[in-house]
């Protein structure tokens, strides 16, 4: 174990105070470190990729046990990862191998092994619909064993496994599409960018390729020399209000941003889901907010995602956090949910 470690090492949003970390580079040190460290009653975080994290600064008071586990096997038709592998590799070994599928995944910053406690989703795919099981450490049990995704209580950008610690991800396995094709495009902006109509498939490796470049134009893939990539991706998710409330919520718009701008919506079950990221921008928070000088800014690419400029604090973010927040609440009368997982972190 390593001691007084700066877990902003550890972090894409690169914040986070000191703590004692245990690497782990095998499954079975995983499982003996998580075992160990629980016996003897000492609180554990688990961090693999470190993309979905908003990490205090005065560190965590207890072992940070790093996933950095790296397996990952192609089989007939699906492709199994160890919790710690690198999940744009994942998505790259088995397009590269001649499989479809995961293509519209690529490049999520994070492990593999996070995918599917996020329910981890981007370009009208989601894991939920393509996971074939994970494998999962009992903490109170001791148990290992292979989960199907039914038991995962999978949602919008969340599971189970989320904001829990009860299980530790060990691995995951994913069906592939055996015909090199990808998932059917369901996102509007990508399927015009390949030519091709929403719900038709495309080669996997052209489509890779297509959402890379995307996302990189939004600030979306990691890349240390551009700050805009210093963060937890979307920090907040698209807000579902119930159809009861879905007019209420259109008329607070309409009376803010003019009755004829058209508001992007999605009608999913039981309600309505808006875009954060527009509603981000008509609250008056643009690209770049608040100025250059702030050490934490909204991307001067993507509202959506909240970054540091290089040296600001965790409490520099979450000051940010809830200043957007309150902006859209008291503007639109919806409440933004994070989506990162915060660590001594109050929102």
């Amino acid at each position: 174990m390593r001691a007084a470690v700066p877990l902003a090492e550890l972090t894409t949003l690169r914040v986070g105070g000191p703590a004692i970390v245990a690497e782990c580079a095998s499954t079975e040190s995983l499982v003996a470190t998580v075992r160990e460290l629980d016996a003897a009653g000492i609180p554990v975080l688990l961090i693999a990729g470190g993309s979905n994290l908003l990490i205090a600064d005065e560190g965590f008071p207890g072992v940070v046990v790093h996933i950095a586990t790296t397996d990952v096997e192609i089989g007939d038709g699906f492709v199994t990862a160890a919790a710690g592998a690198n999940w744009d590799a994942v998505v790259a070994t088995s397009v590269e191998a001649g499989y479809g599928g995961l293509e519209c995944l690529s490049g999520i910053p994070g492990s593999a092994g996070a995918t599917p406690v996020q329910n981890v989703g981007a370009y009208g795919v989601e894991v939920a619909s393509l996971l074939r099981r994970v494998r999962l450490l009992d903490r109170a049990s001791g148990e290992i064993r292979w989960a199907e995704p039914g038991e995962l209580g999978f949602g919008y950008r969340t599971s189970v496994l989320k904001h829990s610690s009860a299980a530790v991800v060990l691995a995951v396995e994913f069906a592939l599409r055996g015909d090199g094709s990808s998932a059917p495009l369901g996102y509007r902006e990508l399927a015009a960018a390949l030519g091709a109509q929403e719900g038709e498939s495309r080669p996997a490796a052209p489509v890779r390729a297509e959402v890379l470049r995307l996302r990189a134009s939004k600030g979306m893939v990691l890349d240390p020399g551009d700050h805009d990539t210093w963060s937890a991706g979307s920090f907040f998710t698209n807000p579902v209000v119930p159809d009861s409330d879905a007019a209420a919520v259109r008329e607070a718009i309409a009376t803010y941003v003019g009755p004829d701008v058209a508001v992007p919506t999605w009608p999913v079950e039981g309600g309505v889901k808006f875009s954060a990221g527009w509603l981000i921008e008509r609250a008056g928070f643009a690209k770049g907010y608040p100025d250059a000088a702030a050490p934490a800014r909204l991307s001067t690419k993507h509202t959506l995602a909240l970054t540091n400029r290089g040296a600001a604090s965790a409490e520099d973010l979450a000051v940010l956090a809830r200043t957007v927040r309150q902006g859209v609440a008291e503007r639109f009368r919806i409440h933004l949910e994070p989506e990162p997982v915060t660590v001594g972190v109050t929102l």
